[in-house]
């Protein structure tokens, strides 16, 4: 997979551009995926009866938004932004913020690794550190991100679960965790946060790299007209399995993030794997893959766009990969 050398910066636009297409595509699975995870992993039992449920709760009681970009401009202040697309601009502040650190922070680590040669084959030595050290760096800005967007996508009027409408919009959640719980209130979770970028990340980009570079030799014949096509493609494949792959292996980690993070129980452990031993002893394995389908759902469609979205840039940019 070669890349030229002087294209840094390039990295970061790419993957700043994919972060947005991948909140388009992916945020409304992730609202339901948060609600079932705060709802569902509670004492008094489970209050929706699956992903399709949440869904429909959400559509029935706060509507959907129709204009996307509405929800980046007003956030959840308008009265017309809600539903589905709770707590979105948070996630698309974070979300273009994190994937551009992590397609720059990557790349940029892997060709170190490489001591510049960028035809070989994807290895697990140099691939598996470059991306945990990514995710490990992106964890520190997305872990407040993910603080106010999950407290926001909690907040609604579904009688399934009890009315709670404590914050008007982002800026409101940041400012008053802060004010109740310090600024290292906005890091809450952020062990969890951590470990699951690093691991998660080092899955991904092991699963994207190999598939990628497997199916680009099978196609290598293709006439030039329909490279393109093959390309998207191969991105639609790569991504989208290389998100199934990430999610998979951490949604635990993320069940006890969730949790950690919108608890109103200043006293509740911050280690996530004490959370998690407590929702084994009371659900099951079922407990701590809380909100897979709606996780499993959004991971295919979100990262292919992703990644279709950061190639395209990528070719717009003037990157080289092979």
């Amino acid at each position: 997979m070669g890349e030229i050398e002087n294209s840094g910066y390039k990295h970061y636009v790419a993957g700043l551009i994919s972060g947005v297409s991948m909140v388009i595509v992916g945020h409304p699975f992730d609202t339901v995926k948060v609600k079932l995870q705060k709802h569902n992993t509670e004492a008094n039992g489970f209050k929706y009866r699956g992903g399709f449920h949440c869904t429909t709760r959400i559509l029935k009681t706060e509507g959907i938004v129709v204009l996307i970009l509405m929800v980046a401009v007003y956030g959840s202040q308008s009265h017309d932004v809600r539903g589905l697309y709770r707590g979105a601009t948070p996630s698309f502040v974070g979300m273009a913020i994190e994937s551009s650190l992590v397609f720059g922070i990557y790349s940029q680590t892997k060709q170190a690794l490489q001591g510049g040669d960028f035809n070989k084959k994807p290895e697990p030595h140099i691939v598996i550190p470059s991306a945990a050290f990514a995710g490990s760096i992106i964890s520190f800005v997305l872990c407040p991100s993910e603080l106010v967007k999950c407290r926001m996508q909690i907040q609604g009027t579904d009688s399934v679960v009890p009315a709670y409408r404590k914050y008007s919009g982002p800026l409101n959640c940041a400012i008053e965790t802060v004010k109740t719980e310090g600024v290292k209130g906005l890091f809450r979770g952020g062990v969890a946060t951590f470990s699951r970028e690093s691991i998660g990340n080092a899955v991904f980009f092991s699963t994207y790299e190999y598939l990628r570079h497997s199916l680009h030799i099978q196609f290598k014949d293709y006439s030039s007209v329909n490279k393109n096509l093959v390309d998207v493609g191969i991105g639609i494949v790569s991504g989208g399995l290389g998100g199934i792959a990430f999610w998979s292996a951490v949604l635990p980690l993320d069940v006890a993030k969730t949790i950690i993070q919108t608890t109103p129980d200043k006293d509740l452990t911050r280690n996530p794997f004490n959370i998690l031993k407590s929702i084994y002893r009371r659900s099951g394995i079922r407990g701590c893959y809380t909100g897979l389908g709606p996780t499993v759902s959004r991971a295919f469609p979100a990262n292919a766009a992703a990644i279709v979205t950061y190639e395209a840039a990528a070719k717009l940019l003037g990157i080289v990969r092979d």
